[in-house]
């Protein structure tokens, strides 16, 4: 099982973190439309567990931003928007038990468990198919997605990038890895 990474983030980190978080935000404001990067950043004071994650977002490539609110809950939602799959976070099996069935020449870690470690979620089908309104990601990677568990019963994981001017989704074995498929995170505040 992955350990929890233990949040703790320098007050020069801190700093940092959020003064490139508000210029992505400001550079950015087709993704974020209506709102106001001074209620982000009252959030984000209040969450220090959650500006870890997000510092590890930034740390691992994935250019965390704002991408929407969920209206159920009120939450900003956080999306890596990287233009390819972060690069800290290539080479990896789907899950654990992806990792543990291969025999040789094993990752160093899977996506379920890096995303665990880091404290996000890995976005589903839905959430990718949003991300890709924004922008085009992904024309030269590929990206793990969250996988049903009905689906990843029978050995499998899916994946996702974009090519010829459309999103496409794929299957290949949780414990196959590529240098140019990582995964994408997921982080509500």
């Amino acid at each position: 099982m992955a350990k929890k990474i233990i949040p703790e983030i320098s007050a020069q980190n801190n700093e940092n973190l959020i003064s490139v978080l508000q210029e992505r935000f400001e550079k950015n404001r087709s993704r974020h439309e209506n709102m106001e990067w001074d209620k982000v950043l009252k959030k984000l004071s209040n969450e220090p567990k959650k500006l870890h994650s997000l510092n590890e977002m930034e740390m691992t490539g994935g250019e965390p931003d704002v991408v929407g609110i969920d209206t159920k809950t009120g939450e900003y939602i956080f999306f890596d928007c990287s233009p390819e799959t972060p690069k800290d976070r290539r080479s990896l099996c789907y899950d654990r038990e992806g990792l543990d069935a291969r025999k040789e020449f094993k990752p160093v870690n899977s996506a379920i468990d890096m995303a665990t470690a880091m404290g996000v979620k890995m976005l589903d089908e839905e959430q990718y198919l949003c991300l890709q309104k924004l922008g085009k990601f992904d024309t030269k990677t590929s990206s793990w997605i969250y996988t049903p568990a009905v689906m990843r019963k029978h050995g499998g994981a899916l994946f996702a990038d974009y090519r010829f001017g459309r999103v496409f989704f794929y299957h290949n074995t949780a414990q196959s890895y590529y240098g140019s498929r990582g995964f994408r995170a997921e982080l509500k505040l």
